[in-house]
């Protein structure tokens, strides 16, 4: 999508209301890759509300808290597909829309693109993949091998200081990955991938989540020790978990309440079947996993990344992945909303309310054609503009009221007639004035 008033662009997505029943307030975020990589905030009809610079891949884009207050995040960096692992650091922008943090990984290594996760402490949870000499004699590699010994990074946000450097290598055998060898781990250019983590949030005030795809495992983490608490899932499960609770190469677990959990269950690695949103009731003192719902859309096999994301309202937002699309359930596992077309490395979506105020200026552009002018009036970001008024004059100091005309997505258009001097002004839905954009000179 391109526009007349803005050197922005965003991909176009598709979006579908699949049955009655109310979303969740808030807007879509999503990080679509259709051939160039950004960051972008939807309304629920598709329209994009806010658009990132061009710039490195960016995934993880959510609303968290920091400070007490509700901020963008994302992850930005390098990719590499072919293991789908990158290099990079989290970022996190204000309500305008300036950057107020950047976060880097500690002991000189760069952040992992799976997890930008922001804690009440005041720190940043992310994974980092170092590459690693290794003995992988006991999967069938060799003395001298190489793997992802994948890091627990814990970041002071205000002062990139390291606080927990937590290494899987050190609490997770080889054994426990059902991740194959095949051509990899000979040298430091082909790790091998036995862990592959890939979601980590604060669980207790002492045990952290994790989430490790390659072994199926979620497992909780004693902050103090690094020990293991648990494994839920996988070859060393201390749960037993029901048949249809069973889940394979899972991204995205979270705590959901002291007796429930989250995650993104991709399920399979192969083209038939399909991915699932699941949600499991986990009790801890019976060692029991059960399913409390599960959501699926026939079809939608994401073999790759994936989220699942519970909402306020009890909905439940699932992102598939590979799949590119979205899909938002009711509690029930009624499927509401689609959004398709993301591009095929839409790593995570999801739903938040938010209020943009961006300290930029609206932008403007105008065409004098055919005795009238066309006005096109845009402001990414800003989420509170209602209506749109058009000031034309003679003198760029004597500008008065043209038209009014309510938004219309992200860039709305309208004409009026001739004149030397063109403005706009956002309004918000009480008529006060939100911005001003430049005076054109015709």
């Amino acid at each position: 999508m391109r526009f007349h008033s803005s050197m922005l662009s965003a991909a176009k997505i598709s979006v579908a209301t699949l049955a009655p029943g109310p979303l969740a307030p808030g807007l879509f975020f999503a990080t679509p890759n259709t051939g160039e990589y950004s960051a972008v905030i939807y309304d629920n009809s598709g329209s994009p509300v806010w658009i990132s610079a061009r710039g490195e891949a960016t995934t993880d884009f959510r609303v968290q808290q920091y400070q007490g207050k509700p901020v963008l995040t994302f992850w930005s960096g390098k990719i590499d597909n072919q293991v789908g692992n990158g290099q990079g650091h989290g970022v996190i922008l204000d309500a305008g829309y300036n950057k107020i943090a950047e976060v880097d990984a500690g002991n000189g290594m760069l952040s992992d693109l799976h997890e930008f996760q922001l804690t009440a402490r005041g720190t940043a949870l992310v994974t980092v993949y170092p590459a690693t000499a290794a003995d992988l004699t006991s999967v069938g590699g060799p003395a001298q091998g190489w793997m992802y010994d994948c890091h627990i990074q814990e970041i002071d946000v205000a002062t990139n200081e390291l606080l927990l450097d937590w290494v899987a290598s050190k609490h997770i055998g080889l054994d426990e990955s059902y991740q194959p060898l095949g051509s990899t781990g000979s040298d430091a250019a082909t790790p091998y991938d036995p862990y592959h983590l890939n979601a980590i949030s604060a669980d207790t005030d002492s045990t952290l989540l994790l989430s490790a795809r390659h072994t199926h495992t979620v497992y909780s983490i004693q902050r103090s020790s690094g020990d293991i608490a648990w494994r839920l899932g996988g070859k060393k499960s201390d749960f037993a978990v029901a048949e249809d609770a069973a889940f394979a190469w899972q991204h995205h677990a979270r705590r959901q309440s002291s007796s429930q959990i989250s995650l993104f269950d991709n399920h399979t690695l192969e083209t038939t079947g399909s991915s699932r949103g699941l949600l499991l009731t986990v009790d801890e003192q019976a060692r029991t996993a059960t399913v409390a719902q599960q959501y699926t859309r026939p079809g939608h096999l994401g073999n790759a990344m994936g989220s699942t994301q519970i909402l306020g309202n009890g909905n439940v937002l699932v992102g598939w992945g590979t799949q590119n699309a979205a899909t938002e359930f009711s509690a029930d596992g009624t499927a509401l909303w689609e959004a398709s077309a993301l591009g095929s490395n839409c790593y995570r979506v999801a739903r938040s309310e938010w209020t943009g105020r961006p300290t930029t200026a609206p932008d403007i552009a105008v065409d004098a054609s055919g005795g009238t002018l066309t006005v096109h009036a845009s402001w990414n970001g800003a989420t509170e503009v209602a209506t749109w008024r058009v000031l034309t004059g003679n003198s760029a100091s004597a500008l008065g009221k043209a038209v009014e005309v309510a938004r219309s997505g992200f860039e709305t258009s309208t004409t009026t007639g001739l004149a030397g001097y063109v403005q706009v002004l956002a309004l918000d839905a009480a008529g006060a004035i939100l911005g001003r954009s430049r005076v054109v000179a015709l």
